[in-house]
């Protein structure tokens, strides 16, 4: 029984074992076949994910730190150029040199404007920041400076500052007529309260006026005659008196353009006696007649005789100047007095101009007309009637179209 009982039972064993090896093979098989798929499906989402992965990081953050660069370089380049602009960092050839008029409409923005178109800055919107960072509104003032390229903006603004105002003080506009003497001046700009009249006195006498043209060693008030040129100007109410009296030499050195002071130098007359000429045309003529009046009077200069006048010009102008408080027609005994001004006595100009000459009469004593005329008196008509000869004159002062004066 031992050996029946023994045969079936090996071999159900074995093939049990068999069968059950067969059956954990076929539960294994597929999930071999499963697992790696899994896995590369797995792989390959995150493949697509990108930035998750290590490449990706490294593409941003690479783009990251380029975008951060340029703008950093940006910001640098910038804020180089607009310091470079307010400190005068600048790699111009030449230097600029500009005149800048400052009036009482202008602003801190039509001053940026000005210094913008000369060409002085490049950033009006930088130079009105830091002007009103600097209170420069209460630093610059009415008036023409002369300014160049190398002034940062803070120079630039000490520059155009003015110890007479600035440009939130009040103003006043002062039309000067032609002719006006000094003390005419200084007594119209008193009463437009630009100064008082004592320190406008004071200031045109004892002034330090460095103006070629004005003599520093004298401390007479008619250093300033002829030279304080009449135009519309523009004061601040209590202006500085010597600084409003120079804004007037200014105007008139500016007048002195190169071709008159050409015309000057080939002229046989200097500079002072120029305007000493243009000033007596200005006090004589009617408007219209300049050039003929300069041309009496450069004729009357150069006659030794011939004519009858001996280089003695008769202007009465001239001698009412030496006597400011006259009123009225001048008489023969006022003719008398003994004044280099008085020139029925004295041959030649007076020793200064007797009045503050424009432009035409300026320009009349520069290029006067050719005539012949040696005389000249006023016509009832308003106008002033010429002639070549002593008889000629004198049969018009003799008819009843004479006004009454005349040379």
């Amino acid at each position: 029984m031992a050996e029946y009982e023994k045969e079936p039972t090996v071999g159900w064993d074995v093939d049990e074992v068999r069968r059950a090896v067969e059956a954990q093979e076929e539960e294994l098989t597929p999930r071999r076949r499963q697992t790696p798929q899994k896995r590369t499906r797995g792989r390959r989402k995150r493949r697509g994910m990108g930035a998750a992965g290590p490449v990706g990081c490294l593409v941003w953050g690479g783009a990251y730190a380029l975008f951060v660069v340029a703008a950093a370089t940006l910001l640098a380049c910038a804020g180089w150029m607009m310091a470079s602009d307010m400190f005068a960092f600048r790699n111009e050839p030449t230097e600029i040199k500009a005149t800048i008029e400052i009036k009482a409409e202008d602003d801190l923005g039509s001053v940026a404007s000005k210094l913008h178109d000369a060409g002085l800055i490049r950033y009006e919107w930088l130079f009105k920041l830091f002007a009103r960072f600097t209170k420069a509104d209460e630093k610059i003032g009415l008036g023409t400076y002369t300014v160049n390229s190398d002034m940062d903006y803070h120079a630039l603004i000490s520059a155009m500052r003015s110890s007479s105002g600035n440009m939130n003080a009040d103003t006043v506009n002062v039309m000067i007529p032609e002719g006006y003497t000094v003390r005419q001046i200084i007594a119209l700009l008193a009463e437009k309260e630009v100064s008082t009249e004592e320190k406008l006195l004071d200031a045109a006498e004892n002034g330090d006026f460095t103006y070629s043209f004005i003599d520093r060693d004298s401390n007479s008030l008619d250093r300033l005659e002829g030279y304080l040129f009449p135009d519309t100007s523009q004061f601040y109410i209590g202006h500085k008196p010597e600084a409003a009296l120079d804004k007037l030499l200014s105007n008139f050195d500016r007048k002195l353009t190169s071709e008159r002071l050409e015309e000057i130098e080939q002229s046989e007359f200097s500079l002072k006696q120029i305007i000493t000429i243009a000033s007596l045309i200005e006090k004589e003529t009617d408007g219209t007649d300049q050039r003929l009046i300069a041309s009496v009077i450069y004729n009357r200069l150069a006659d030794t005789g011939a004519h009858g006048t001996y280089g003695v010009l008769n202007i009465d102008a001239a001698l009412l100047y030496a006597l400011p408080e006259h009123t009225g027609a001048l008489t023969n005994a006022d003719k008398e007095i003994d004044s280099p001004y008085n020139l029925y006595r004295h041959a030649g100009l007076p020793p200064t101009p007797i009045a503050n000459p424009g432009l035409k009469a300026i320009d009349a004593a520069l290029e006067p007309e050719q005539s012949n005329y040696y005389y000249y008196a006023l016509g009832k008509d308003g106008k002033h009637h010429f002639s070549e000869t002593l008889e000629q004159h004198n049969a018009f002062l003799a008819s009843g179209d004479y006004a009454g004066s005349g040379t």
